[in-house]
This record gives C-alpha cells, structure tokens and sequence, in this order.
C-alpha cells in the first residue's frame, strides 16, 4: 500500500493528541516518573484485515522522538486473533498518553479494511470491482478511502470534483429541459468539463435508454432488482460501464455481481463499518 501523505498524517494526529490531552494527561503525569520507560505491543484480538499503522506510529512519535517502533504487520495484511502489529519501546509516559489516540485509528481504519475485505471475497472470481462513495466521516474521506484499498476495495471520486455524477436531484432541477433531463445534463457537462468522466444515475430502464443514448461513461444503477440489473447490463453492453447501488448486503452482493455490472459501490463499507478489536498490551 502507498503511505498517506505525512501532512495529513501529522495534522489528524495532532488534533487527535490535542482533543484527548488537552492540558496534560493528568493521570499519567502524576503517577509515572519521567525516566520510566516500557514496552508494548499492539495486538489484534480477533481477525483482521490492517490499516493505519502509519497513523499509530505518529501517535507515539509525536510525545516523544526517541520511542522505538518496529512493524510487525503491514497495512493491507490479513492477521489472526493474537498477531502483534506493533513493538512499541521508550519512556512510558508517552507510550500511555498516545495510547487512545493510536488505537483509534487503527481500530476504525482496520474494521474498514476488515468489512471491505469481506465484501470482496464474496465475488472475488467474478470481473466486478466493489466501490465505496462518499459517505464518509467529515474530515476523515483519505484515510477512510485509504482503508477501503487495503481491504481489496477501489475508490469511486474523492469528492465533487473529479467526477461527473448526475443523480435524481440534479434531473429533477432539470425535470423541464429538452429533450429530457439526462439528456441536457450530460450535454453540458461534457461541454464545462470535457476531461472529466460523466456518470448518471437510472432508476427505471427508460432512464438507463436516455443515458445510452446521451452518450454517458457510466450508469448508476440504482436500487433495481437483479432482473433489472441484468437488463440494463445487456442494453448497455459495449456502450457504457455499469455501476450497481443500493441496498448493498453481504448476502446479496454475490447475486447483485452476477448479473454482469462492472461495478458495486457501497456506502455501508464507511457509513457503517464497526472497530476491530485491537489493544495495547504492555509488558510487565
């Protein structure tokens, strides 16, 4: 996996450390001496796909320059219950007050990675890709998205800005243009955005017709039935991508990816992916 960009790794971690320190962790700083030092480890308690060690490692370096850390996992790795991921050894103090911090984002990051690895494995011998969206934590979209590519998962845009997605919102602003909404909305957003793809989003196979026929990269299928999948899929054959959206679950994704779309995109893979269960464990 590429590493997060260290700007954004050191400004979340810094307001992390701020939000939870605040003055100073008044509990460690009047019960350990400064020159105590100590040794843990950061250990998954059940199984795990990992990420966000590297935000970890900053957690810990940013109380004190001088811990040492050794990897004993990478981000994108599948571990057992039991596995270590981190050795963390230098002044206890630090270690204790960066502890929360670094747990955190390592437990959401890796029940991220562990949910979209899942996802992935149900339809890992077929051709489609599983896509996230942007339902993500304020604040938190890279490292979120950073989560679900470790997990096998691809990222859909970013933001608002390196997509073209026309959704039922925009047609219905545009419900009186000629010769229908899909239509003109595509047309100008080729004619503002050339360099840009343009998907449109189709709740009925008319819609899907009007896309084709507008000439759109990509068509948002949303909550049809796998009949309508499969449909729509053969109308747009050699024409345009297909994307599936909707009502996305464990047990019928397999079912969705068998009606031939090029894609799934799934919002529960952020909006809905619960920590892992991971600890500090030091040693006595």
């Amino acid at each position: 996996m590429d590493l997060l960009p260290p700007d954004l790794v050191n400004r979340l971690v810094h307001d992390a450390l701020a939000e939870d320190l605040g003055p100073g962790d008044a509990t460690t700083l009047s019960t350990i001496p400064p020159e105590t030092n100590a040794v843990a480890y950061m250990r998954a308690r059940q199984r795990i796909v990992v990420a966000g060690l590297q935000l970890a490692e900053a957690s810990f370096r940013k109380l004190s320059p001088s811990v040492s850390i050794r990897w004993h996992s990478r981000d994108g790795k599948s571990e057992p219950a039991g596995s270590d991921l981190l050795e963390i050894r230098g002044p206890a103090r630090a270690l204790l007050s960066a502890e929360r911090t670094a747990l955190n984002f390592v437990q959401r990051l890796s029940g991220i990675a562990t949910l979209t690895a899942a996802y992935v494995g149900e339809v890992m011998d077929t051709r489609v890709q599983i896509l996230d969206t942007r339902k993500t934590t304020p604040g938190w979209r890279l490292l979120e998205k950073y989560a679900v590519k470790c997990g096998g998962g691809v990222n859909h845009r970013m933001g608002l800005h390196d997509l073209v997605m026309i959704k039922d919102n925009h047609l219905a602003a545009l419900r009186d243009a000629q010769p229908n909404p899909i239509a003109a909305a595509v047309s100008r957003a080729r004619a503002a955005h050339p360099h840009l793809r343009v998907e449109v989003e189709a709740d009925t196979l008319e819609q899907v017709r009007q896309a084709i026929e507008a000439q759109a990269d990509i068509i948002l299928l949303d909550n049809m039935t796998p009949q309508e999948l499969r449909e729509a899929v053969k109308l747009s054959k050699g024409r345009c991508e297909t994307e599936a959206s909707g009502g996305v679950t464990l047990s019928n994704i397999r079912a969705l990816a068998e009606t031939g779309v090029d894609y799934i995109s799934v919002g529960a893979l952020t909006h809905s992916a619960r920590s892992v269960d991971i600890a500090l464990d030091f040693q006595e």
